[in-house]
């Protein structure tokens, strides 16, 4: 019965991560703090619990892979809000603050739109490549991409409001 539930979390690892050493150590990071978790929580369904806890587990392993920041991947970041002003060349001083800006309120987002938005804006990846590496459906990347957009937008616009007010 133990095996069983090993291979559900090793495979649920391999689907989110698409790597088999870092799905073994994701396996053995989850059932090592298995023990704890259970002392936590109150589980009425374990096999549904444990699936949670392992796609919770991938979802944060792959959030903490830090984006790689090009001058490319920064002008395609500068896009996802082309609508706003605020915005200049991307060697500037001012243009290096505004970004810093920005990636804070990224990590505002809910988890699926920061990953999303990250994976997309940052890493270059494609709505399928989010789908694949994720293990959302296609539909709800391009949902968690456009509401991202969308809330960024306007907690940019309050900044920049707020900012314009105090001057």
């Amino acid at each position: 019965m133990f095996d069983r539930y090993v291979h559900l979390v090793f495979a649920s690892c391999m689907k989110y991560l698409k790597n088999e050493d870092e799905a073994q150590d994701a396996t053995m990071m989850i059932f090592e703090s298995l023990e704890e978790k259970l002392g936590k929580h109150e589980v009425d369904y374990f096999k549904s619990w444990l699936y949670t806890l392992t796609k919770n587990h991938c979802l944060m392993l792959l959030r903490k892979k830090k984006p790689v920041i090009s001058e490319q991947n920064f002008e395609k970041f500068q896009d996802l809000l082309m609508e706003n002003d605020n915005f200049t060349h991307p060697d500037s001083e001012e243009s290096e603050k505004k970004y810093s800006v920005l990636l804070n309120f990224v990590n505002d987002l809910k988890d699926e739109q920061k990953l999303c938005i990250e994976m997309m804006y940052l890493n270059g990846k494609t709505y399928k490549d989010i789908a694949v590496e994720t293990g959302f459906e296609l539909k709800h990347v391009k949902s968690f991409i456009q509401n991202g957009k969308r809330n960024l937008k306007i907690m940019l616009d309050h900044y920049y409001e707020a900012q314009n007010r105090t001057y």
